[in-house]
């Protein structure tokens, strides 16, 4: 029986099917014993199912059971994983111990073994992390060369994996870019092992996403996607497809998938997959914030920094809005003090926008200017729209309207092409004040109509009041189509209606706020629009910010 079950499980296993491969190697275990090898499975599996404590305890029963067969290099190898596994879920002094007696092993080995290159992996990890990314360049090079000469593809994997992450941090993005994609090759082909595989798949979208390389990042994500589905019990690095998934729902204008997929990695980090946490609230925050729930934001931020990494630049930008501007600044200032290339490149259009708020426009220009300075034609879309919607941001404040609408306007194409709806608007708004800025106010209607309406599409109440702000002050904007209706002739309920459209909310979130049906708030919208003789939602909004009717 116990070897029918192994049988089995061996074979759930290759078939992806994770919980049946638990079950049977389980009941093989107590009916029988696990061989060592099949004890480092099981202890696999535990570990993708989110079983952190189960897969530690048989990955240490895999490891004494290689003890007892005279099997070192077996043992060392373990002992190798158990540092990864262990420092991976947050208990350092465990991972520790586990180290010292892995170089204890292979100290005492006669023949080398690939454990000494799973051994650099923590060593290369601290360093990249912990600001010295050339020698972890180093360190995973050695980890390389290791897995080459004992034709271990996992280790091979994982140590081009962070050769590549290093040249990135190095400030070197296309090569180590196409070092991600090689390596990406050997996981998407099967070569790799599930475990690593997964690691290399995140690890990979993360530092698309520091390299500002929109396309790789999603056609990644949607690979880990599928990767994940095709492994529907996993709970191990789900957690993290979903926050990626958000990240690009947000630049999508998709906000509200955005919030039900870090809701998932929220519960995902939960049950299994801790890597998850940071993106899970980091995400979940920047929608908030851009939404102008600012309380709930601060507190999903505050989340993300429970987990040792810090909420930025989101949480400085955050700062911003709550006329916390000074500390906004330090926030930066002292992020960006200790940063690599790639994370000020990530960090510098904030910086723009937190100084021209403070009035330091040399700071501010000064910020524009190192994010324009690596630029070339062929530079990646995203880096490109961020270094000409930041220009445009310093050009006006400088008083250079008519270069500042080129940018801005180059920045809007650029923000178009990505498909990213929020950023795109901005650029209109930018465009906008240039136009009144040159005594061109049709222009400057045209810019600011048609980004308050992707404004409410989005329900991003602070940009869309902003706008509102703006067109009033600048006397551009007329009502949105004549608005000769008499706001007296609206009943309390279409006060109420009409006071919600204004925040941005659309009719299903409007129906749930009221306790009403959506049929029930179209009626309410038509009327209003009706008796204020408005054309559309953009122009109602309008009349209640001009007559005070947004609290």
């Amino acid at each position: 029986m116990s070897v029918t079950a192994l049988d089995l499980g061996r074979s759930a296993f290759s078939e992806h099917r994770w919980s049946d491969a638990l079950d049977c190697l389980a009941r093989a275990d107590s009916e029988g014993g696990l061989p060592a090898r099949d004890m480092e499975l099981v202890a696999s599996v535990a570990m993708l199912l989110g079983h952190d404590d189960d897969g530690v305890k048989y990955l240490t029963r895999a490891h004494e059971e290689f003890l007892t067969l005279g099997d070192m290099a077996g043992a060392a190898r373990c002992a190798a994983w158990l540092v990864l596994f262990l420092m991976d879920i947050g208990e350092p002094a465990r991972s520790s111990g586990w180290m010292s007696r892995a170089q204890h092993l292979i100290a005492e080995m006669e023949e080398p073994t690939e454990a000494e290159g799973y051994l650099l992996i923590p060593s290369a990890l601290g360093s990249l992390y912990g600001g010295n990314p050339a020698a972890s360049h180093e360190l995973f090079g050695r980890a390389f060369e290791v897995g080459q000469r004992f034709h271990d593809r996992d280790l091979m994997a994982l140590g081009q994996l962070g050769l590549g992450t290093a040249t990135i941090t190095l400030g070197s993005p296309d090569e180590g870019l196409q070092l991600l994609d090689e390596v990406m090759l050997s996981v998407t082909a099967g070569e790799v092992s599930p475990i690593p595989s997964g690691i290399i798949y995140c690890a990979v979208i993360g530092s698309c996403r520091l390299a500002l390389d929109v396309h790789r990042a999603q056609e990644w994500t949607a690979a880990l996607e599928r990767w994940c589905g095709d492994r529907p019990d996993m709970v191990m690095f789900s957690g993290q497809c979903q926050s990626h998934r958000a990240e690009l729902f947000i630049l999508h204008g998709a906000w509200n998938d955005a919030l039900a997929a870090a809701r998932i990695a929220q519960d995902r980090s939960r049950r299994g997959d801790p890597e998850a946490a940071w993106g899970a609230w980091y995400q979940q925050a920047e929608v908030l914030r851009l939404r102008g729930r600012l309380d709930e934001a601060d507190a999903a931020y505050a989340k993300a920094g429970e987990t040792g990494y810090e909420p930025l630049p989101g949480l400085a930008l955050l700062r911003m809005a709550q006329n916390k501007t000074s500390q906004a600044q330090a926030m930066l200032h002292r992020a960006m003090s200790g940063a690599d290339p790639a994370n000020r490149c990530r960090l510098l259009p904030a910086v723009v926008q937190v100084e021209l708020a403070a009035g330091d426009l040399v700071a501010a220009r000064a910020a524009a200017d190192e994010l324009a300075a690596p630029l070339h034609e062929a530079s990646r879309p995203l880096e490109r729209a961020l270094s000409a919607q930041a220009e445009a941001s310093v050009l006006l404040a400088e008083g250079s309207a008519e270069a500042a609408l080129m940018s801005a306007r180059k920045a809007w194409r650029l923000w178009y092409s990505l498909e990213a709806p929020y950023e795109a608007a901005r650029c209109r708004v930018l465009a906008g004040r240039a136009c009144v800025g040159l005594g061109d106010p049709d222009s400057a209607d045209m810019e600011f109509e048609a980004a308050t309406a992707e404004f409410a599409e989005l329900e991003a109440v602070p940009a869309m009041t902003e706008v509102l702000g703006l067109s009033a002050g600048a006397g551009t904007v007329s009502g949105g189509g004549g608005g000769g209706g008499d706001g007296s002739m609206l009943t309390a309920r279409e006060l109420e209606v009409l006071r919600l459209v204004a925040d941005g909310k659309a009719n299903k979130s409007i129906a749930r706020e009221l306790y009403l049906s959506e049929k029930t708030v179209a009626r309410h919208v038509s009327n209003i629009l009706n008796k204020l003789a408005l054309p559309s939602r953009v122009a109602a909004t309008k009349y209640a910010f001009e007559h005070h009717l947004i609290k």
